[in-house]
């Protein structure tokens, strides 16, 4: 492949059919599969050690976990092992999660950015194979290591992405991670505000930018029937419109239309309310926060996040044909 470009999967598709769309990814030169954790349908470590175990070159990201419902200790020795499934293939993605979801599951989310730093900087500490003593605002460890007994005590290359939409995590994630996971339903121009605040945290810490991982869900409807992708597309958009304003208020997506869609479209939401609210999202707003269309209009829209600074097109695939979407960007 002349360029990286990896697949994105949450819960669209029975575990068995996404394990194979990981192994036919990796058949076709894709860098990477990422699982969503999303909602309360599927957890993202499960499904990630499945393609781990039908796969061997790929690498598998978490996009993302949340910092608040794991404890920062269960949390590195869930990826320690994921890591021992398949060593140097990992990647622990995390964001901050959203609301109303943690609300309603009795979690505050009160100083995200501080909770963020904290389970990044012990995370990172258990993983590199350190005995850690934390005593933060959120994070209490007590002389706490990943206690191997019965395997080899070495440190586990897992590298650390943040998951961020707005700009205060997006310099935090240039200060302390990795890499950062650019979010989708996002405009191609988000990105060049984001990345400059990315770079803003790079500086602070005396990093450099450049050496930042900058991946980005990207959603991809791809069908030869025009309409028919534009339609499958809607019906995300929407969903989020209503659910998740905060990413498409960063977008550039007028306010009058969030206020109309969250009038009649929260969490959780039936499938007949999204398609009744979709009514109200123009054609316009879909192509500017999505890839949607036939193969080559995918391509060319993925290529504006490219330029706008992602250096790994992470792809969600709407509609029946995911295959076809992986052939489509094999060898772009």
């Amino acid at each position: 492949m002349s360029r990286p470009v990896a697949l994105y999967l949450q819960d669209a598709h029975p575990l068995r059919q996404a394990m194979e769309l990981a192994r036919y990814a990796e058949e076709r030169g894709f860098a990477a599969v990422w699982q969503a954790e999303s909602r309360l349908v599927r957890e993202a470590t499960v499904p990630m050690a499945a393609y781990l175990a039908v796969t061997g070159r790929i690498k598998v990201g978490s996009g993302v976990v949340n910092n608040w419902t794991r404890n920062p200790a269960l949390l590195a020795s869930t990826f320690s092992t994921l890591d021992d499934l398949a060593p140097g293939r990992v990647i622990l993605g995390i964001g901050a999660w959203w609301d109303p979801l943690a609300a309603k599951v009795g979690i505050t989310r009160r100083r995200p950015l501080q909770a963020m730093r904290e389970t990044v900087e012990v995370v990172r500490a258990l993983l590199a194979n350190q005995t850690v003593t934390y005593h933060g605002d959120f994070v209490h460890l007590d002389g706490v290591e990943l206690d191997y007994v019965h395997q080899e005590r070495r440190p586990k290359e897992v590298p650390i992405y943040v998951g961020a939409t707005g700009m205060r995590m997006m310099e935090l994630a240039g200060e302390i991670a990795d890499g950062v996971v650019l979010n989708y339903l996002v405009s191609p121009a988000y990105n060049r505000d984001a990345l400059s605040h990315l770079a803003a945290g790079a500086d602070r810490a005396g990093r450099d930018p450049a050496s930042l991982d900058r991946p980005q869900l990207v959603v991809c409807s791809l069908d030869e029937d025009r309409d028919k992708a534009l339609d499958a597309a809607r019906l995300l958009v929407t969903q989020y419109l209503g659910q998740q304003p905060h990413i498409m208020k960063a977008s550039g997506v007028p306010s009058s239309l969030l206020e109309e869609i969250g009038r009649v479209l929260t969490w959780p939401a039936t499938h007949e309310q999204v398609e009744a609210a979709a009514r109200l999202v123009p054609d316009d707003v879909v192509q500017m926060i999505t890839a949607a269309g036939t193969a080559e209009e995918c391509r060319a829209k993925v290529e504006e996040y490219v330029a706008g600074g992602c250096t790994c097109p992470v792809l969600y695939p709407l509609g029946a044909d995911v295959r076809a979407m992986i052939d489509a960007f094999a060898d772009w």
